[in-house]
């Protein structure tokens, strides 16, 4: 998928429930983890001890990343499950922890958009989102467009560097995962048009290479 991710970009992975957006964040940031990167995640999905725990499953440890202080994982639901509602993506994004990152990945964030924005609104999102895009780290957002305002989700799509379309769907009695590479601006290597994948135990992601096209 282009041989490196774009750097001072919004990267986005777009797919409704069941698609893979999760696993296909999760990898990433363990390739970048590995890499020398340092992350934070803001998780919608799980305590904060169900995300290891789920890298863990998947084949990705991250406890080692964590003493390092490579990684930081929010939760909206906190360790144990104290829940907030109150938390919006740039509560997220303005965090303290935010500067020390080099990647922002916010899981799922369509989930701390809200759709009761004013054109004039929906302008400023943008902006405040390449603003932070700008300060020389890159924003990774998992996004269900059943929850978007579709208006809003048209301004991300078109002015993301990167754009991941997930695509799910039973042949032959299993689920075949598809992976559709929308957008990759500033590419260092070629830019394959669509992945097949699958996801093992202990393994994590799969390309299926009888799936590549």
């Amino acid at each position: 998928m282009g041989a490196r991710l774009p750097n001072r970009s919004l990267w986005m992975v777009q797919g409704t429930v069941g698609t893979g957006k999760s696993l296909i964040s999760q990898r990433l940031i363990y390739g970048l983890l590995e890499n020398g990167v340092k992350v934070l995640v803001a998780t919608t999905e799980l305590t904060t001890r169900g995300w290891i725990e789920q890298m863990e499953s998947v084949g990705y440890p991250v406890t080692e990343h964590i003493s390092k202080g490579r990684l930081l994982v929010f939760s909206r639901f906190g360790v144990i499950a104290e829940a907030r509602d109150d938390i919006g993506l740039f509560e997220v994004l303005e965090s303290e922890a935010v500067p020390k990152a080099d990647v922002i990945v916010v899981d799922t964030a369509s989930s701390l958009i809200s759709n009761q924005m004013e054109e004039t609104e929906k302008i400023q999102f943008m902006q405040r989102l390449r603003r932070v895009c700008s300060e020389s780290r890159s924003v990774l957002l998992t996004i269900d467009s059943e929850e978007m305002d579709t208006s809003l989700l048209h301004k991300m799509r078109s002015t993301s560097e990167v754009l991941l379309d997930l695509n799910a769907g039973f042949v032959g009695g299993e689920i075949k995962r598809t992976i559709v590479v929308t957008r990759f601006l500033r590419a260092a290597g070629p830019v394959q048009a669509s992945v097949g994948w699958r996801v093992e135990p202990y393994m994590g992601f799969i390309v299926d290479i009888t799936a590549v096209s």
